[in-house]
């Protein structure tokens, strides 16, 4: 795996890790859509050039999953605290 890869794999990680840990709700959305551009952008490498792993393909199908839970209690959040 060259480095260009490996800075692919870690760039989407990093950005959905940013999203997970957010503690400031005002910031999720912002933090949830980057990671999602992050996802999308390393999906789309994988299906030109057919390189990764399938435990990354699973992987990215559920940090998806898992940011349409945070993004999900982060609307929850706005529309208790805008009443």
């Amino acid at each position: 795996m060259n480095n260009s890869n490996v800075d692919a794999i870690n760039s989407w990680k990093e950005f959905y890790k940013a999203a997970l840990l957010e503690t400031d709700w005002t910031k999720m959305d912002e933090r949830v859509k980057a990671a999602e551009v992050e996802i999308h952008k390393r999906r789309l490498t994988l299906c030109q050039d057919g390189d990764g792993t399938h435990e990354e393909r699973d992987a990215l199908i559920n940090a998806v999953s898992s940011l349409r839970v945070v993004q999900r209690d982060a609307a929850k959040w706005q529309v208790r605290n805008t009443s």
